[in-house]
């Protein structure tokens, strides 16, 4: 099956100096990580990117020094998406001309729009940068609105809309989207702990929190289920489930935040209104992560 951002795509936290601005040149420094710890793709100011409290300033700063970092070694996934369309689509326009080689566009939020909302809302946003592929983002637990799969299908007729990212948390989307999508549909798990059992109903790959802190391992069960070692893969599966489960165990990305401090990089804490990891998080990251085995 097709994938167009590779197999692994990292949701990249964004680096804050001690003063609290976004520090630049550590971002560069992680995404160049990333991307030589197997990542394919690098997406920048999603959710694990704290975009709700972002200006768009700091992030077309962000894309810019991302893609000057990774150098064309791997794709730069910029995310665009509001509630407000005109916003969604000037964000996608703008980040089709810094140069980024796709845009992921999440359901909007808060404002709980019907499906012929949602269509006209992706449709508008796709038409604004025609020559730019699109993942649809899906995620109703932060949205309180679900892009429903016939919906989504009939989004097909854009040529730019490529893939669908699922993170409702359940393999039943990814089923009900290939019956009605697909091979025209690359859809990559929303959710780490769901990436095995997503690929077995027909997910091409990942947009991955775990990966900052384990991508060869995630990319070691990709490449295992694809060569058809159903066993190999699901041992690298249960050896990444606790630490899937410790990242989520409150608030992304306050969890993937402190097992980057713990692992050496200082990315700082993320911004009101989330906090700090406190100090049981912080020990249970620091047990599952000394466990982690490397490929």
């Amino acid at each position: 099956m097709n994938a167009p951002f590779g197999r692994v795509v990292t949701a990249m936290v964004t680096p804050f100096a001690a003063d609290g601005s976004v520090d630049l040149a550590l971002a560069g420094r992680l995404a160049d990580h990333l991307v030589s710890h197997g990542s394919d793709g690098v997406l920048v100011c999603g959710t694990t990117g704290e975009s709700p409290t972002l200006s768009w300033e700091e992030e077309h700063r962000l894309f810019a020094a991302v893609k000057e970092a990774i150098d064309g070694r791997a794709q730069l996934i910029a995310g665009s998406g509001s509630n407000c369309t005109a916003e969604a689509v000037e964000a996608t326009r703008a980040a089709a001309a810094l140069g980024a080689d796709a845009a992921l566009v999440v359901v909007p939020y808060y404002n709980k729009p019907p499906q012929e909302g949602l269509e006209a809302h992706f449709r508008a946003v796709a038409e604004a940068a025609p020559q730019l592929p699109l993942m649809l983002y899906n995620i109703p637990g932060r949205t309180a609105c679900s892009l429903a799969p016939d919906t989504v299908v009939r989004l097909l007729d854009l040529p730019n809309v490529v893939s669908f990212k699922a993170a409702s948390g359940t393999t039943e989307e990814v089923s009900q989207l290939r019956l009605l999508c697909g091979d025209r549909l690359a859809i990559y798990s929303g959710d780490d702990a769901l990436t095995l059992p997503m690929l077995a109903v027909g997910a091409v790959g990942v947009v991955s929190v775990a990966s900052h802190v384990a991508g060869p391992q995630i990319r070691a069960m990709i490449q295992s289920f694809l060569a058809g070692d159903a066993a190999g893969a699901l041992a690298l599966h249960e050896q990444l489930l606790p630490l899937c489960k410790a990242l989520f165990c409150t608030t992304n990305p306050i969890p993937v935040k402190a097992a980057l401090e713990i692992s050496g990089w200082p990315v700082g804490a993320p911004r009101l209104p989330l906090l700090s990891a406190d100090t049981d998080v912080r020990q249970r990251l620091i047990s599952v992560l000394a466990a982690l085995r490397p490929t």
